[in-house]
């Protein structure tokens, strides 16, 4: 019997290639990589935070609420920072600030002279945790510049910003409630109206408490940009020929470093039925 399995064990042979030795043969792991979601490319929805878990994306073509623009990378002391900056955190304002360049690029112009909001995505806390330092640049057209909520859209809005854009405002019929302004109604400006957009100023060393107590620096402010834009003279004649309606930004979007204010021209008296770009003196006559 011994000779029999001797000889049984003498005739065993070893699986075509191996060597006998099973624990140096396996393939090495490839290093574990922290997700980080993709730039130019359009989004089903909106949110703050992104995780790999829930992340999707759609054709352009299709209906989408948001197009990611741009993704950065957050470095310095908020980079080395344990906990991820909170939305509305001041600490965000160096990759808002990255944000409007880069939007400013892919429209071909300034994103607050039209009906887009411009939002930022960050990883989630447990991303942040393992390292993930990454924020995204979320681009998004709106209803109207009352109504700021994101809507369906098909199409890139790379370029949306050059030429002749529907985006881009233009003239208004202010709605009003007694003397306060319900809602700006966007019109031809060859048909009456009352207000016009006139430009952006921003705003650069005021917190927001000091901004909401200096209304009327606001209206100087864009007084300026009236006088300019319709060219008449910047003096004690201006209060006569129009007044200013101004939109800031949002006390979120204020912390985290947009002071972009919009300016309207108003005209109190009378309806427009042109624009009052250039018009000079005549065209915007002080009564």
């Amino acid at each position: 019997m011994a000779g029999a399995a001797a000889l049984l064990l003498g005739g065993c042979v070893r699986p075509g290639g191996s060597d006998g030795d099973l624990t140096d043969d396996w393939p090495v792991l490839s290093e574990a990589r922290l997700f980080t979601p993709a730039a130019g490319v359009c989004l089903p929805r909106i949110t703050a935070v992104v995780q790999a878990s829930t992340y999707e994306t759609v054709d352009c073509a299709r209906n989408h609420l948001a197009e990611a623009v741009h993704v950065g990378t957050f470095t310095g002391p908020v980079a080395a920072g344990a906990r991820r900056p909170d939305p509305g955190s001041p600490d965000l304002r160096g990759a808002r600030a990255e944000c409007d360049q880069q939007v400013r690029d892919v429209l071909g112009g300034d994103w607050h002279s039209a009906r887009l909001t411009l939002n930022i995505a960050l990883p989630s806390a447990p991303a942040w945790a393992g390292g993930a330092r990454w924020f995204r640049c979320d681009l998004s057209e709106t209803d109207s510049i009352d109504n700021t909520r994101p809507v369906n859209r098909t199409g890139s809005l790379r370029g949306a910003m050059l030429g002749d854009s529907t985006l881009v405002h233009s003239c208004f019929d202010p709605k009003l409630i007694g003397d306060n302004l319900n809602y700006m109604a966007p019109v031809l400006c060859t048909e009456p109206h009352r207000a016009e957009f006139v430009g952006v100023y921003v705003e650069r060393d005021m917190s927001w408490a000091e901004f909401t107590r200096n209304e009327q620096q606001a209206h100087q402010r864009c007084m300026a940009l009236i006088a300019a834009f319709a060219d008449v003279p910047n003096n004690s004649d201006l209060p006569y020929r129009a007044g200013s309606i101004f939109y800031p930004p949002s006390q979120r979007e204020w912390e985290e470093g947009d002071r972009g204010v919009r300016c309207f021209l108003w005209s109190d008296d009378r309806k427009l039925t042109r624009s009052m770009r250039g018009v000079g003196p005549q065209g915007l006559p002080a009564i």
